[in-house]
């Protein structure tokens, strides 16, 4: 008999709305206060500046209401699961347009204060189960703002990469939906159950083809915290530093997620 199907992870709608404007706040508040300098410095995203990395992540939330103004799609025709290996946090390195968004956005901290602004005026007129389309196909909206939490907490930690003593909090439920989803990302990528991966507090998922376990420690476990896993995810870290730095350990012979990783860049 083969295994019973995985049952796809839902989000709470109202979490995720809370989660996502709490996330983009902190970063509203954090980056009002960046001067010129400080703007003007790189990121680890194919040299854009920390003002041009807070463009993209503007635009990232405007997208949502790019997507709700658009003729509702008839069905859904894509999981939120494969979001991230049909997308990539790190595209607007690529795209020449933020670069230009940011000239016309010169005050970072408006700018997102705006784009929160008109986010929660559209959450409030729109249920979470309105369809939208995406980048990646059509499905609910509160589905898409679960990519919106992953792409603000990923982007929070390249702007504190980017400028010492930033540290912009991390939103829990923000942090959980990112490390749920690119998670259930890798579960997708390499299916089976011959590997356990630990993001304590937030997610376990069982992964890699092999021999399955039943009861007792797994075999094969990997453990790591959550924003070492975004990392890995987003091709932030490498596998090797990871486990030379001690931030994931692995134990088994099918332990080694380096030729999985990243499921984004």
């Amino acid at each position: 008999m083969p295994p019973a199907k995985k049952r796809a992870r839902s989000y709470d709608p109202a979490r995720t709305r809370a989660a996502v404007l709490a996330q983009l706040g902190h970063l509203r508040q954090a980056v009002g206060g960046l001067t010129p300098g400080q703007l003007a410095l790189p990121t680890r995203l194919g040299g854009l500046t920390v003002g041009e990395l807070v463009a993209h992540i503007g635009e990232a939330v405007s997208d949502v209401g790019r997507a709700v103004a658009a003729p509702a799609p008839l069905r859904q025709d894509v999981q939120v699961v494969q979001w991230p290996s049909r997308s990539a946090c790190g595209a607007a390195a690529a795209d020449a347009g933020v670069r230009d968004l940011a000239a016309r956005h010169p005050d970072p901290g408006a700018f997102l204060e705006e784009a929160e602004r008109d986010l929660r005026g559209l959450l409030a007129a729109h249920p979470a189960g309105r369809l939208v389309r995406s980048d990646t196909g059509a499905l609910p909206l509160d589905d898409y703002l679960v990519t919106r939490a992953v792409e603000l907490v990923v982007h929070t930690d390249d702007l504190n990469a980017a400028v010492p003593g930033l540290d912009v909090p991390c939103d829990r439920q923000a942090l959980a939906a990112a490390t749920r989803l690119l998670l259930d990302a890798l579960a997708l990528r390499a299916p089976g159950g011959t590997t356990e991966v630990r993001v304590p507090p937030y997610a376990v998922v069982q992964c890699v083809e092999g021999p399955r376990h039943t009861r007792g420690t797994p075999p094969n476990v990997v453990e790591t915290d959550p924003l070492t896993w975004i990392r890995l995810a987003t091709g932030r870290t490498s596998w090797s530093d990871a486990l030379g730095r001690a931030e994931v350990s692995a134990s088994g012979e099918r332990a080694d997620l380096s030729q999985l990783l990243p499921l984004m860049d």
